[in-house]
């Protein structure tokens, strides 16, 4: 039963989804149905806080994954582009100054 319930609990994004209270009130649950000892009810507990978190930052990165993914073939500019392009008109602009004070282009 105990290992039922954890493949059960430790699945890809429902995981990801629980909160600490969730995960707290479920392992208290089983632990007072008798299906746990207090011991594996805080093993539980523990596991399923480190899996849950792991679950989380799993999921983070491929939701940042996919998104990336989609704005490079929707071929818009990227920070760096902007940030490239901003630097290309500041030295443009500190040129175009030292003509008007000078008359030439250095």
């Amino acid at each position: 039963m105990f290992d039922l319930i954890k493949k059960t609990i430790l699945t890809g994004v429902g995981l990801a989804a629980m909160t600490k209270d969730k995960i707290e009130e479920l392992s208290r649950e089983l632990s007072e149905k008798g299906d746990l000892t207090e011991k594996e009810g805080k093993e539980l507990l523990e596991k399923l806080l480190k899996k849950s978190e792991e679950a989380k930052k799993d999921l983070d990165a491929k939701v940042e994954e996919m998104v990336r993914k989609i704005l490079g073939k929707m071929n818009l500019a990227t920070k760096k582009d902007i940030a490239r392009l901003e630097e290309k008109i500041r030295e443009i602009e500190q040129k175009m100054s030292a003509y008007y004070k000078t008359g030439s282009f250095e």
